[in-house]
């Protein structure tokens, strides 16, 4: 099986068209066209992640953090990401990050965080904008349920836990060919009036390319008119972090002692707690003090999150509980899901979870 297969697998489970603008996810190193030997997946793919793939016979690499991030201008090995990097290119083994474009996946981190804790009727936290395009086109009406087909099959029409969304409007269309013109309906040079199909759908922009080849295979039309207009809406199913709820309330140090152990924290640093009974719990797998205000304006009893700083903590004005539960520990489970993904889409094939603990914060 070529490296590029499973890339087309693992863009199923995680387009890149999700990732944040500041990410670099993808393949990092290697060739896809090399044959995969054996899949192994992590958190980190540091040095001794590399010697473990090399003991495991593995030549691809699943990470969940890039293990480049900025730029790199020169490789000598005189630091982590280097001593990596050379380690696997001199190995010939692959490495592929999926970071936030997993993040911002409905099932991806975040659903694996609350799926940890037992929380039910989640939504995302901090929905994605500027991701949503809309189409419209006109058509006659003996062709305008091959032109939508077409284009549901593409991807558009999706809206929130519906598909094959599409409004369509009756009027009349005019046109008049020139003389290098071959109209479907009339004569060249003739004027013409005819009844047509407005047919309007809107879709995630990343599929733009593949929506237009949808259309114009479609349509009867010689020269296909249509727009295309990006909107503001929210997408209500990508974007980073999750809401959810216990279907047990709990008060605040029952709560904080359940996140403690499933998610297994060396520490839990905390706002003041409030007295308060918690069912509704906001959670953001890595750094998200970003998101505190989102959590405070969905009502959320507590957040739970990574990274934050001391004045972070005053943010939380007395509304809601803040816990940083550490950045490995709330994502410690990601690399479980992306090995049962992988085992559920490739039998008969080495996938490996990763034994090396790359978190790099201990605590006594």
């Amino acid at each position: 099986m070529k490296i590029k297969e499973i890339i087309t697998i693992l863009e199923e489970m995680a387009p890149l068209a999700y990732a944040e603008d500041f990410d670099n996810v993808g393949l990092l190193v290697g060739n896809e066209e090399e044959n995969a030997t054996g899949i192994l997946v992590c958190h980190d793919a540091l040095e001794s992640v590399i010697d473990e793939a090399i003991a495991k016979k593995c030549n691809f690499i699943v990470c969940f953090h890039p293990i480049i991030f900025s730029g790199i201008k020169k490789i000598t090995g005189k630091n982590y990401v280097e001593r990596a990097v050379l380690k696997a290119i001199k190995n010939d083994i692959s490495i592929y990050a999926v970071h936030t474009a997993l993040d911002n996946h409905k099932d991806g981190v975040n659903k694996i965080f609350c799926d940890a804790l037992g929380l039910v009727n989640t939504k995302i936290l901090v929905t994605k904008t500027n991701f949503i395009q809309k189409l419209i086109t006109y058509t006659i009406p003996e062709n305008a349920e091959q032109v939508r087909n077409a284009l549901f099959e593409a991807g558009a029409g999706k809206i929130g836990n519906y598909e094959d969304c599409s409004f369509n409007s009756t009027g009349i269309g005019t046109y008049m060919g020139n003389e290098n013109s071959n109209p479907e309906i009339g004569e060249r040079f003739e004027f013409v009036e005819t009844q047509e199909i407005k047919i309007e759908v809107t879709f995630e922009k990343h599929l733009q390319g593949k929506i237009l080849k949808a259309l114009f295979s479609s349509h009867v039309y010689e020269e296909v008119a249509y727009e295309i207009y990006d909107l503001q809406n929210q997408h209500q199913n990508i974007g980073l972090g999750m809401l959810g709820e216990l279907t047990n309330p709990l008060n605040e140090i029952e709560f904080l002692e359940m996140v403690k152990t499933k998610m297994q924290c060396g520490v839990i640093r905390h706002t003041e707690l409030l007295g308060k009974t918690i069912k509704k719990v906001a959670v953001l797998g890595g750094s998200g003090s970003f998101a505190i205000k989102n959590a405070i304006q969905c009502g959320a009893d507590v957040f739970l999150t990574s990274d934050l700083k001391y004045h972070n903590f005053y943010e939380a004005e007395n509304k809601i509980v803040i816990a940083d539960i550490g950045h490995f520990e709330s994502e410690r489970y990601t690399k479980n899901y992306i090995v049962d993904y992988l085992k559920e889409k490739i039998t008969n094939f080495a996938i490996v979870l990763s034994e090396e603990n790359t978190n790099p914060v201990k605590y006594i």
